[in-house]
């Protein structure tokens, strides 16, 4: 119902800005070729505002994408430099890492071969020690 009512204004609206026209064209103090010439040159000179207007909108678009595309390329190349720099972190992070894995390999195979080298020692301790008292003993029977 609303939406009919608005149409309903907006023709009585048109109507009257083209019965307003009409009247003013005929009460006009120039005559007819002078009200037409001016019209035509109404009409050109509002062509070639558009036509100007219309070239400034597509220039300061053109200059809004070209600075887009910037900004845009800016922080692309900002966010290249970030990632590289979390690379080489995490490189470097990795690198200490396996450092420090093989400075505890290490020192588990040198604890390892450390308590070889005991227990090897105190089974030649246990060796010895068998020996020396199952072995008949010389100095007695001397």
């Amino acid at each position: 119902m609303a939406e009919e009512s608005k149409i309903h204004h907006l023709g009585w609206f048109l109507a009257g800005l083209g019965l307003g026209a009409v009247v003013g064209i005929l009460y006009a103090p120039k005559s007819g070729r002078e009200t037409r010439e001016d019209i035509v040159t109404g009409a050109k000179q509002g062509t070639e505002y558009v036509r100007t207007k219309a070239q400034q909108a597509a220039d300061q678009a053109s200059a809004l994408i070209d600075k887009g595309r910037d900004q845009v390329a800016t922080i692309v190349d900002k966010s290249k430099e970030q990632v590289g720099q979390y690379v080489d972190r995490s490189r470097e992070v990795v690198d200490r890492g396996r450092a420090q894995w093989e400075e505890f390999v290490e020192r588990g195979k040198n604890l390892v071969a450390e308590q070889t080298n005991r227990v090897g020692a105190a089974v030649e301790a246990g060796r010895e020690a068998y020996r020396s008292t199952t072995a008949p003993n010389t100095n007695e029977t001397l």
